[in-house]
């Protein structure tokens, strides 16, 4: 069976991708449901990739300062929270404000257009 990074192929996926991808992705939900910015996500995600080294290290004697697998399993973990925390924040704009903005795909939001009676009371009329 193949390695990643020194890690077996199925302790990967296990541990790094569905374990902790799992927890970075909670971690992203929760950062986007109190408004607070994408790259404030970061500091939870090196500590996730931190924790991932440890359990591997003890549930399945890989190694504890393998660098390379640390970025590798950060890079994993920061995704998953990244994406969370856009998905949660596009869902959030979108159904707290949805007289302004309306979901432009999956990723994305954009203003509403202005209604043709709006355009005069905003000037005053």
């Amino acid at each position: 069976m193949p390695a990643v990074v020194g890690t077996p192929f199925a302790v990967f996926i296990g541990l790094t991708v569905v374990i902790m991808g799992g927890a970075g992705y909670l971690t992203g939900q929760a950062f986007a449901a109190s408004w607070r910015p994408a790259w404030r996500v970061m500091l939870p995600c090196l500590l996730l990739g931190a924790v991932d080294r440890f359990l591997n290290f003890a549930l399945f004697g890989g190694d504890l300062l393998s660098v390379a697998g640390y970025v590798a399993d950060t890079a994993v973990i920061a995704a998953a929270c990244l994406i969370a925390h856009r998905l949660t924040l596009v869902a959030k704009m979108v159904s707290q404000y949805p007289w302004l903005y309306e979901r432009a795909g999956l990723w994305r939001y954009r203003e509403r257009p202005a209604a043709s009676g709006e355009a005069g009371r905003r000037d005053g009329a």
